[in-house]
C-alpha cells in the first residue's frame, strides 16, 4: 500500500487527478495495471484506431486492454521514455457503468450453469459457453467468414464418410497412441492455435496448457494470444511439447527474433499460417461491435487512415505479411532446426510442391471457416491428397493433419484412415475453457479419449496403426451440399441487425432457463 502517496523507492506516485488532465488527442495517458503510460505518439499507430483508446484518455484502461493484448505489450513496443510509472489507485476515479441488464442475466445464467459432469461431449460445452460467455466473446470465437458456409461444411462434411467396420476382431486392449513430428502423445489429436483466450477466461491460454498436459496433449501456442509467449511456456510442465504458430511479420527482424526465442525455449514445431494474407469478414463479430455500447473500435477516427472492416480481428492483426510467398521458404529453413510446418494447405498440388521443398508435415486447413467461404473442407481435400502422395510413393516424405470442424472421436478416426497423421482442434477447448475452464477443458479431452477407445472397438481396429482407407467409405464426399438461404442463415447463425433507433430488448425474466 502507498505511504502519503509515495511507493518504495520513494519517488511520490501518479495521481487520478493528474492523469485525468491527459485525455486527448494531443496528449493522452492511459492506465493499465496500476501504471501509467503516454500513449499520444501511438495513437495513430493503433491498428484498432484511436478513438478506442482515447475513450480511456486519461482513465484506467486494464479491463479493455487485458482480454486483447499480453501483458508484456507495453514493456514491448511502447518506448521506455514512455512509461510514466505507478499510480496511487485510492485516488482514481471509478467509473460508474450504470446498470446492464443483459449483463445482470448472463451472471444468473452463470449460477444456473449444468454440472460439467452433465457434458457428454463437445457440443454441450458450445451450448453452454454460447449462454455464458459475453456477446462481443461468443461472436469473436464463434464467427466464420461471410455467409459462413465453410464453417458449417467443416463439420458437415465429416458426416458424408461412412466406417465399414470389421468383426471378430480382438480389440480388449486399445492403443490410441501414436507420435506428432516425432514425438509421443497419448491421442492423434493437438490443441490448434486460437486467438484471444482471455475473452473466454482470466487466465487465458494458460488454461489450456494445463489440461494439454494432463492429458499428454501438444498444444500449439498462437502469435495472437491473450496471454504472452513466455507466460505460455513458463505454464508448462517438464516434458511438455509445445509448438509456435506463427504469423509472418512484414518485418522480417521481428519474425526472426520470434522464431528463434521459441526454439531456446523449447517449442518443438513452427507452424507458420499461410492461409490469411488478409483476415477474412467474420460478419457476426464484426455486427457485435457495432452494436457494443462498450465499444467504437469501428468507429471513424477522421483521417487516421485505419481500416476498421474486419471487425476486433482487425484491431489484432494489421502486422501480418501479405507478400508471404514460396521465395520466403528457405529463409525460414535458414534461421531455425524446427520442423517447418506449411498451416492452411487448401490444393493437392501445393501439398506436392511442399513435399519437393523439404516441408516436413503440412496442415490442410481453411482457418476454421474464418478466411475464405466456399474453401474445400479439411476432410475433403485429406481424401484428394493422400491418393495422390502414395500414387507417387511420398506417403512417407510427409506428415499431414487437418483440422476444422472436429467434434467427435469418429471425426478423428475418418481422418485417420484416411492418411491423416493427427487432428487440431481449436473452437472446442475455448468453449470448455470459456464454460469451466481447466477442468472444462480436461474433461472435454477425456471425453475424446473415451469415445476414441470405444469406437476403435467398433471399427475393428486396436492400435492407430491399424487404421487404414480400406475402413471408410468417402463416396458421399463426392456431393456438395449449400444449406438453403433460409435454413438458419437468419434464424441461427446471425445475430438481429440492432437498428439505430432500437433499443435493447427487456431481459428475460429470472424464471427463464438456460
Amino acid at each position: 500500500m502507498p505511504d502519503n502517496g509515495q511507493n518504495k523507492g520513494g519517488k511520490k506516485l501518479l495521481t487520478g487527478p493528474e492523469i485525468q488532465n491527459h485525455n486527448s488527442k494531443d496528449s493522452c495517458w492511459v492506465i493499465v495495471h496500476g501504471k501509467a503510460y503516454d500513449v499520444t505518439e501511438f495513437l495513430p499507430e493503433h491498428p484498432g484506431g484511436q478513438n478506442i483508446i482515447l475513450k480511456y484518455a486519461g482513465k484506467d484502461a486494464t479491463e479493455e486492454f487485458d482480454p486483447i493484448h499480453p501483458p508484456d505489450t507495453l514493456d514491448k513496443y511502447l518506448d521506455r521514455s514512455k512509461h510514466l510509472g505507478p499510480v496511487a489507485m485510492d485516488t482514481v476515479m471509478k467509473e460508474d457503468k450504470g446498470v446492464d441488464p443483459e449483463e445482470d442475466e448472463r451472471q444468473l445464467r452463470i449460477q444456473r450453469m449444468p454440472l460439467l459432469d452433465q457434458c457428454y461431449n463437445l457440443l454441450d460445452f458450445e451450448s453452454v459457453a454460447r449462454r455464458v460467455m459475453k456477446k462481443t466473446a461468443w461472436a469473436y470465437y464463434s464467427s466464420g467468414a461471410d455467409d459462413e458456409i465453410t464453417l458449417r461444411e467443416n463439420h458437415s462434411a465429416f458426416h458424408k464418410v461412412w466406417f465399414r467396420p470389421r468383426i471378430l476382431v480382438d480389440v480388449e486392449n486399445v492403443d490410441i497412441s501414436t507420435t506428432m513430428l516425432g514425438t509421443p502423445v497419448s491421442v492423434p489429436f493437438y490443441v490448434t492455435a486460437t486467438a484471444l483466450g482471455k475473452l473466454g477466461h482470466p487466465e487465458g491460454e494458460v488454461c489450456l496448457t494445463r489440461a494439454a498436459h494432463t492429458h499428454n496433449v501438444i498444444q500449439m501456442i498462437p502469435t495472437l494470444a491473450s496471454c504472452s509467449f513466455d507466460e505460455i511456456v513458463d505454464a508448462r510442465a517438464d516434458n511438455q511439447i509445445q509448438w509456435l504458430q506463427l504469423y509472418v511479420n512484414k518485418d522480417r527482424s521481428i519474425t526472426k527474433r520470434i522464431v528463434q526465442h521459441a526454439e531456446r525455449r523449447g517449442c518443438k514445431g513452427l507452424f507458420i499460417t499461410v492461409d490469411a494474407p488478409q483476415l477474412g469478414r467474420r460478419e457476426k463479430d464484426m455486427r457485435s461491435k457495432f452494436s457494443d455500447r462498450g465499444s467504437d473500435v469501428q468507429a471513424s477516427d477522421g483521417d487516421s487512415g485505419v481500416d476498421r472492416s474486419q471487425g476486433a480481428a482487425r484491431a489484432i492483426s494489421s502486422f501480418i505479411d501479405p507478400a508471404l510467398s514460396w521465395s520466403d521458404i528457405p529463409w525460414f529453413q535458414s534461421i531455425t532446426k524446427m520442423p517447418i510446418v506449411l498451416k492452411g494447405v487448401q490444393r493437392v498440388d501445393d501439398v506436392l510442391r511442399a513435399v519437393q521443398m523439404g516441408i516436413p508435415a503440412v496442415v490442410l486447413s481453411n482457418h476454421g471457416g474464418r478466411q475464405l467461404d466456399f474453401a474445400p473442407s479439411s476432410i475433403e481435400l485429406l481424401a484428394e491428397v493422400m491418393p495422390e502422395l502414395r500414387r507417387r510413393g511420398w506417403q512417407d516424405r510427409i506428415e499431414v493433419y487437418i483440422d476444422g470442424g472436429v467434434r467427435r472421436a469418429t471425426d478423428i478416426l475418418k481422418a485417420l484412415c484416411l492418411g491423416a497423421k493427427g487432428v487440431g482442434i481449436g473452437r472446442p477447448f475455448l468453449y470448455a475453457m470459456s464454460a469451466y475452464g481447466v477442468p472444462g477443458v480436461e474433461r472435454a479431452m477425456q471425453l475424446l479419449k473415451d469415445e476414441m477407445v470405444m469406437n476403435m472397438r467398433l471399427i475393428g481396429c486396436s492400435s492407430v496403426d491399424q487404421l487404414c482407407p480400406d475402413l471408410v467409405d468417402t463416396r458421399g464426399l463426392a456431393v456438395r451440399t449449400v444449406p438453403n438461404p433460409v435454413d438458419s442463415l437468419g434464424l441461427g447463425v446471425y445475430d438481429p441487425l440492432a437498428l439505430p433507433t432500437e433499443r435493447p430488448a427487456a431481459p428475460a425474466g429470472r424464471g427463464s432457463k438456460l
